[in-house]
């Protein structure tokens, strides 16, 4: 197999004002711009893929509860619940060769006081008409034997057994890897400030995107720009909307507090929100969250004082030995929330643009969905696409190792040993044994290789984190932070 392309930064036949032409233009780099560029390469579309942001996945995405749905709980006959099972049902086959840490540990939700059980009956109804059959209704009995750490005055529950967990920060990298080996060609630090649409030498209309890097020439553009989209569809001649930033602060809790819970803790969930959880993490913590704000700001991923109070509050009367844990790190994210409970997803097939908007918490569950039904709106838009062809698997788009041999990323998830603990490895290059991030066991080939990754590689500590835990641990980069800051200068480890 030959070596995959490199990321291409630039395009040296075109005229010096512009950066890049294509059939399709994907606006987006979180887990559903990856998907729908990733799904495009393998397909064999011409695709250039923009983002304002300078790495992958670098938004929205990465602040995400890392819950995998199955949709049980979705308003039934929407795009949405439709679109998360078949998402679910994709990841399921092709987490391996994208290697993507997933467990399906399985969820309970949890009814609290008589007026949220008599709900119960409805939620497992609801999951029949999303198609998805295997909820069972647990009395409190039940519910304590399979969370025996529960508080106290549960009186009743559903057992949703294929509700999981996945890595946030892989998805999107994994899909934007296979995406730039299979051509796709990424710009970032590209944000689309106009666009103006003219007719093409055959009279078919395309688009000229002009960003902060130069101008992109488009027949057609993929508007999933999360938090943008709104504006971006305005800028792209369709119908604008309003996305409200919905702000999601979570705690996280190391892995002292893993052994707590045994599956995602759901609430009831309201009109408004899926609730506040309890939820162990892929990377081997336990997560609560998240908050509700609806806020004018999106940029406002800060977290209070007031939402650290209110996490701590509900974490204790859900599980009263967190009481007794103390929390790691906290951060925030923000949710697209638009005026309508479902994805705000259509195409003007007429001018060749779709429009993927309002996505919300569930994208990294629906993003495979998403991609395919997409890729159907492009073929009402006039796109033609050739069959579905083989991406290389992403165990063999890492750097090289020293053998010469394809390398992996590292697998980020606690069902594997970590990559310090393989002994044939770490003797055929000793960097593999020495210790960067002792929280996290990251050794100083990870960080290095993390960096010199072939297509997507770390320029940033927040970069270096999300490929290889780096600096997610306890000490919260204490001790490993000054020893990452050299490795990112090019320094000795």
């Amino acid at each position: 197999m030959s070596a995959p392309p490199t990321a291409t930064t630039s395009t040296a036949r075109l005229p010096a004002t512009a950066l890049d032409a294509a059939e399709v233009a994907v606006i987006g780099a979180g887990a559903v711009g990856a998907a729908i560029a990733r799904d495009l390469a393998a397909h064999g579309v011409d695709t250039v893929w923009l983002d304002a942001a300078h790495d992958v996945g670098a938004g929205t995405t990465k602040a995400n509860t890392a819950i995998w749905h199955t949709g049980f709980d979705a308003k039934p006959g929407t795009l949405e619940a439709r679109l998360v099972a078949r998402g679910y049902e994709r990841l399921a086959a092709e987490a391996p060769a994208l290697a993507v840490p997933v467990r399906a540990d399985g969820a309970v939700l949890v009814a609290w006081d008589a007026e949220q059980a008599e709900a119960l009956d409805g939620i497992i109804a609801q999951a029949e008409q999303n198609g998805y059959h295997a909820c069972r209704r647990l009395n409190a009995a039940e519910v304590y034997a399979r969370e025996p750490r529960l508080a106290a005055g549960a009186h009743g529950g559903i057992l949703v057994p294929d509700e999981g967990l996945l890595c946030p920060f892989t998805l999107p990298l994994s899909l934007g890897r296979q995406a730039l080996a299979g051509g796709v060609r990424l710009h970032l630090g590209a944000a689309v400030c106009d666009a103006r649409e003219e007719a093409g030498p055959d009279g078919a209309p395309r688009h000229r995107l002009a960003t902060t890097r130069g101008e992109v020439v488009a027949r057609s553009v993929v508007n999933a720009a999360g938090l943008g989209a709104g504006t971006l569809n305005g800028v792209l001649g369709l119908e604008p909307f309003t996305v409200t930033p919905r702000r999601g602060q979570l705690l996280v809790f190391d892995g002292l507090a893993r052994p707590l819970v045994r599956h995602v803790i759901l609430p009831v969930p309201t009109a408004r929100t899926k609730g506040m959880l309890v939820a162990p993490t892929v990377h081997g913590k336990l997560l609560v969250g998240p908050t509700a704000e609806d806020l004018d700001d999106a940029r406002a991923t800060e977290t209070t004082a007031e939402g650290h109070a209110a996490l701590a509050r509900w974490a204790r009367g859900v599980v009263p030995a967190l009481a007794h844990e103390e929390p790691i790190a906290a951060y925030a994210g923000l949710r697209a929330a638009t005026d309508q409970r479902d994805y705000r997803v259509h195409a003007d097939p007429a001018r060749g643009v779709v429009c993927v908007g309002g996505i919300r918490s569930t994208g990294l569950s629906s993003c495979l969905g998403l991609s395919e039904h997409v890729l159907s709106l492009l073929a009402d838009c006039g796109l033609a696409t050739g069959e579905r062809g083989e991406l290389p698997p992403v165990a063999l788009l890492g750097p090289r190792r020293p053998d010469g041999q394809p390398g992996a990323p590292p697998f980020l998830g606690e069902d594997r040993p970590r990559p310090c603990e393989d002994a044939d490895a770490v003797a055929a290059d000793p960097d593999r044994g020495r210790m960067v991030c002792h929280c996290e066991r990251v050794s100083a080939a990870e960080v290095r290789d993390a960096l010199a990754d072939p297509l997507l590689p770390a320029r940033d500590l927040d970069g270096l984190r999300r490929r290889t835990r780096a600096g997610l641990g306890r000490c919260q980069r204490f001790h490993c932070g000054a020893r990452l800051d050299a490795l990112l200068a090019g320094g000795p480890s």
